[in-house]
């Protein structure tokens, strides 16, 4: 008997998109057949991608996309976010694109900006600045344009947008795959023992706070990730290092870092905005104070983004500069470890 089971991940709410009621007259039919034929815009891809998340009910029960419509079957589609947050109102927003071609563009994402609506935040994301900018833009598994991966409001970096289904098809499939690269900067509270390591370990909603990411031992709860990490630079009661993903959660590195005991510096979610490192001297309190409002988000940059290019074939790497709050930061701490060092030796 599984004595964990107060430790298994709430169930989400859900809502309802699509609903319906299957006439007396229907023949028998796939319903991913069907729900080509019902729902707008709909993909038999796409409609195989909600039921294999087990978004698509028959009579309450989820099912599998080889399930065969029967008359008066109650079909519906629950997604857990509202159906409102795919209604995308175009608004021109600036973006700094790095890259485009027919196929897709590299967007280099400013910190304090929302790639997709949710949860309070229905204007001003990155994906009504891509429904202002281009039209037609296909829509991923989650109906949201162009999008193939996402990353935090507050984490700066690259994010690649497919503007063909092809495309969207070819690019999710090698994150999926893991075949894709991705590399992060982070600054960390600490003094990281290993020069490299990974960390492995399930990732599921905090059991007492819904904002939060969890790390699970028990292999039934969560997804399964896995980050590389290597130290770049030590700071003494901070670290800088890279990450790279094998895959690709909710908060993975920031979660997966905070279970090791390195949270990343002003992380306010995840307890990363106090001072977990130091002294309690009055002047390095003032220290990280003015730290923290060089760089008032966490230190978390997307760096490096690879890929096959999904027309061409060849393989594409993408850089970008860290961005001046957080190199800033990073500035002070190196200053403050050498004058702190410099003094050790007098």
């Amino acid at each position: 008997m599984n004595n964990n089971s107060d430790l298994q991940e709430p169930e989400e709410e859900l809502f309802e998109h699509y609903r319906f009621d299957v006439p007396k007259g229907q023949a028998f039919l796939r319903i991913d057949k069907y729900l080509m034929l019902m729902v707008p815009n709909a993909t038999r891809n796409k409609i195989q991608n909600a039921a294999t998340n087990g978004d698509i009910y028959v009579n309450d029960i989820p099912v599998k996309s080889n399930y065969k419509v029967k008359p008066l079957d109650v079909i519906r589609i629950l997604l857990s976010h509202p159906p409102f947050e795919n209604r995308v109102d175009p608004e021109d927003i600036p973006l700094d694109i790095v890259y485009e071609d027919d196929a897709l563009l590299l967007i280099n994402k400013p910190a304090n900006f929302v790639v997709h609506p949710g949860h309070g935040n229905y204007t001003g994301t990155l994906v009504n600045a891509l429904a202002f900018h281009f039209e037609n833009l296909p829509l991923n598994s989650s109906e949201r344009p162009g999008l193939v991966h996402r990353i935090d409001k507050d984490t700066t970096g690259l994010l690649v947008v497919a503007k063909t289904e092809a495309a969207m098809t070819h690019l999710a499939k090698q994150f999926e795959d893991k075949t894709s690269e991705r590399e992060y900067v982070a600054l960390v509270w600490g003094n990281v023992k290993e020069e490299e390591g990974t960390i492995i370990g399930n990732i599921a909603r905090h059991v007492k706070d819904r904002m939060q990411m969890s790390v699970f031992a028990d292999p039934e709860i969560g997804k399964h990730a896995v980050t590389h990490y290597k130290v770049l630079e030590r700071f003494g009661y901070v670290t800088l290092i890279s990450c790279k993903l094998e895959t690709g959660r909710t908060h993975q590195i920031r979660v997966h870092l905070k279970h090791i005991g390195h949270t990343l510096f002003n992380d306010e979610r995840y307890g990363g905005n106090l001072i977990l490192k130091g002294t309690t001297f009055t002047k390095y309190k003032q220290f990280i104070d003015n730290c923290f409002k060089t760089l008032p988000r966490q230190a978390l940059h997307a760096k490096t983004l690879g890929f096959v290019h999904p027309v061409s074939g060849e393989m594409m790497r993408f850089d970008t500069e860290i961005p001046k709050d957080m190199a800033d930061c990073i500035e002070k701490w190196r200053n403050y470890s050498k004058s702190n060092a410099s003094e050790e030796e007098e």
